[in-house]
């Protein structure tokens, strides 16, 4: 056992001691069947695992990790894994992103609480990977990230199905009669067939590309399938590499900087991601103490194309895209438009890894002279309805949309929206706004993904498949329509939403990314007189939830808890006994 004081490692403070605390230590460790030389102060590399049986595109991160100890004990370390809260994306109730937050917490802690030197991040659905990072940019230590990987393409009747995105899509043929039920039901078993996230890019999808675009992993993280070989040898040369942190020093704040960040929102637009990785991004940078706002997602990506035909922005799978190139591809062609000379986790440069990729298959990926679409990015709005910004991924939208003035239709929360939507009686038509309130991060709580609303069955009967639906809320990445979202302040935060009535006009305007409501400032101030609050908003007074409603930001602010912005360290001072 060391006492080299010289590049001591963090883990020696607990693993190195010749005392009682020591002794208690190793002792303990030692009833794993780990010998004494594997505590003489090589790096401990902490495995930080969100498997869980119940978030099935985690469900195969047991055996990546293992991949992951065979790279570390290789390179010389000691790998130890440590599981954390899973939040599962298809299954959480009510929302997986009420959790987020809690689950950084038990990142940060795990990490802080516990005797290693370097973390390497397993995780993959929507808002695992974030939350982990989240955790992890609070404690700064070496950091790499390894994401479950998508699953292989659906397949229904012979043709390509995408998670999510068919779903929509089949959902509203039934409620049009299009489709029946037996078909929809034969469809599902065919649209998840393989462990790993959603193979359209969907919000998992979506970071684990833009994780890779930052430089926090090897090559080929965000596109490789899950149940690919190539994952679990990106898996250990990840081991190897972790161990090479650590030696030298290379903490995640090396990596994870304002011009990485950049480097994210830019491939985020190309791609044609999730609008759900805005929120993320702006919580992660608040963790970093990087200066970044909602209104660089709009500056960063304005002049950038949509360069991946993908669902829902295009018709391809995941599978596609890695074979056609994956991000290094959209690397290559996005050039002088990145910040190319930043180091990456692997050792290599933005530009050395963009150098060494091809496009295979320019029917999946465009180029910035031939894009897949001219729209793509994210537009931020603002105006009298929503003050500090709403979003919109114009990509996912319907052209003919992205400039309307019509008349509200207006749902005061998510079951008023499930009584009536499907009522004949409602006064509706395919020119109305459809407006969702009370859905924004205090008022679900936790700003589930229904901004992208259902269209009136009475409309879709006639054939209509896109209105401008506006709300509070997110919508998942697999998702599409011009759907304007995380209008901020939310509703239940007395923002503008809540004074918005059916029949008042709004004017959205993407182009000019404006969004307001056409009601003189006389009526507004009266009606915001008059507001008595959400009048069947649930409310909590203990637990989790409490503390998330008492200190959960607003969506332009990335929805984090107020007091876990910035970070406090790797550092405990004191002994455990």
């Amino acid at each position: 056992m060391s006492n080299d004081k010289k590049n001591k490692a963090r883990s020696t403070e607990s693993f190195g001691k010749n005392d009682k605390d020591g002794f208690i230590h190793r002792s303990w460790m030692k009833s794993e069947g780990l010998p004494d030389h594997v505590f003489d102060g090589r790096p401990v590399i902490g495995i930080c695992n969100t498997w869980s049986e119940l978030t099935p595109c985690n469900s195969h991160l047991r055996d990546i990790a293992e991949y992951v100890k065979r790279g570390v004990w290789e390179a010389g370390g000691l790998p130890l894994e440590f599981p954390v809260m899973s939040t599962g994306e298809a299954l959480m109730r009510p929302t997986a992103m009420l959790f987020r937050n809690l689950v950084s917490m038990d990142v940060e802690e795990s990490i802080r609480g516990n005797p290693i030197d370097g973390v390497v991040l397993l995780g993959g659905c929507d808002k695992t990977t974030p939350a982990q990072l989240m955790g992890a940019a609070s404690v700064d230590l070496p950091t790499m990230i390894i994401s479950s990987g998508p699953m292989l393409n659906g397949k229904h009747c012979g043709a390509d199905i995408g998670s999510g995105t068919d779903v929509w899509k089949f959902s509203e043929d039934v409620r049009a009669g299009k489709m029946s039920m037996e078909e929809f039901m034969n469809a599902e078993a065919g649209m998840s067939r393989s462990t790993g996230t959603c193979m359209t890019m969907g919000s998992a999808s979506t970071f684990a590309c833009v994780v890779e675009a930052m430089g926090l992993s090897m090559p080929f993280n965000g596109t490789a399938p899950g149940v690919d070989a190539r994952r679990k040898t990106m898996s250990h040369l990840t081991g190897n590499r972790i161990v090479e942190l650590v030696k030298e020093d290379q903490k995640l704040s090396s990596y994870l900087t304002r011009e990485a960040m950049e480097n994210g929102i830019r491939v985020l637009a190309a791609i044609g991601g999730s609008t759900n990785a805005v929120i993320h991004l702006q919580a992660i940078a608040g963790r970093m103490g990087v200066n970044l706002n909602l209104d660089d997602f709009d500056i960063l990506t304005k002049d950038i194309p949509l360069l991946v035909d993908i669902q829902p922005s295009g018709k391809y799978l995941m599978e596609d895209f890695h074979y056609a190139g994956g991000v290094p591809a959209i690397l290559k062609s996005l050039g002088h438009l990145l910040n190319s000379d930043i180091e990456t986790v692997s050792g290599k440069t933005i530009g050395e890894i963009a150098d060494m990729s091809e496009v295979y298959n320019d029917d999946v990926l465009g180029s910035l002279e031939k894009p897949v679409k001219k729209n793509a990015g994210i537009w931020v709005l603002k105006g009298n309805l929503a003050p500090r910004g709403a979003i919109i991924k114009p990509s996912a939208a319907t052209e003919e949309l992205l400039v309307h003035e019509a008349k509200a239709v207006v749902f005061q929360n998510i079951e008023d929206l499930k009584a009536r939507l499907d009522s004949p009686e409602l006064d509706v038509d395919q020119n109305s706004i459809l407006v969702l309130k009370g859905c924004g991060p205090k008022g679900y709580p936790g700003m589930p993904e229904v901004g992208n609303m259902p269209i009136p069955q009475k409309l879709l009967e006639k054939g209509v498949r896109d209105m401008v639906r506006i709300s509070d809320a997110r919508m998942s990445g697999t998702a599409f329509g011009t759907v304007i979202l995380h209008v901020s302040p939310e509703a239940e935060s007395a923002g503008p939403l809540a004074f918005v009535e059916d029949g008042d006009v709004i004017r959205f305007d993407g182009p000019a990314r404006s969004l307001d409501l056409l009601i003189s400032e006389e009526e507004f101030e009266r009606r915001a007189a008059n507001w008595q609050g959400p009048e069947t908003a649930p409310k909590y007074g203990r637990g989790y939830y409490k503390l998330y409603i008492d200190h959960v930001l607003q969506a332009d602010e990335g929805a984090d808890l107020d007091f876990l912005v910035g970070k406090s360290s790797s550092e405990v001072k004191r002994e455990s006994h």
